[in-house]
């Protein structure tokens, strides 16, 4: 497990004194600004994040030290991440994606299927994009309790059972 937890992006300038186009990936968007200080990917940079108003896709936002439009637009594509001891806990049900990433995953006979590449969210429920074993190739497992009965944390492995059709067809002799 990861000592931050990825919580939103910078989009980007939004107007031209500096202000900043915030996407928050919070179950609340509006936690975001609760977090403090947000880092940097690589940890070298800290940020207070102000929200100044709501907008189509996320919120306006103010952070020290940035008062251009050239300022905020070289902040583009920056994840925002907070510590973890910051975040609530969760349910036993409920899983941060970060702790979901590089995790193996296996069938219920046991057998390695891959490992999770990504965790995506297209406006449904969550797909595991999966790193199949052996191959470059990768698939998508819609992440339900259906699909993945078991997450094991602790042991660092999933078991899947993928409905039919969404993992490559192999030889069963």
């Amino acid at each position: 497990m990861t000592d931050r937890i990825c919580v939103g992006a910078i989009a980007g300038a939004y107007g031209v004194k500096g202000e900043l186009r915030i996407k928050s990936f919070c179950a609340t968007p509006e936690d975001i600004e609760n977090y403090t200080p947000l880092w940097s990917e690589d940890g070298s940079r800290q940020f207070a994040l102000a929200i100044l108003r709501p907008i189509k896709n996320g919120f306006s936002a103010r952070i020290a030290d940035v008062a251009t439009k050239e300022d905020a637009d070289a902040l583009r594509g920056v994840n925002l991440f907070a510590d973890r001891d910051q975040m609530p806990s969760l349910p036993d049900d409920e899983f941060y994606h970060a702790d979901l990433i590089d995790l193996e995953v296996y069938d219920t006979g046991g057998v390695l299927l891959g490992r999770v590449k990504t965790v995506q969210n297209h406006g449904a429920d969550d797909l595991l994009e999966l790193q199949l074993a052996g191959t470059s190739a990768t698939t998508f497992v819609p992440f339900t309790k259906a699909a993945v009965p078991t997450v094991d944390l602790s042991a660092g492995r999933i078991v899947a059972d993928p409905p039919l059709g969404i993992l490559p067809e192999t030889d069963k002799g």
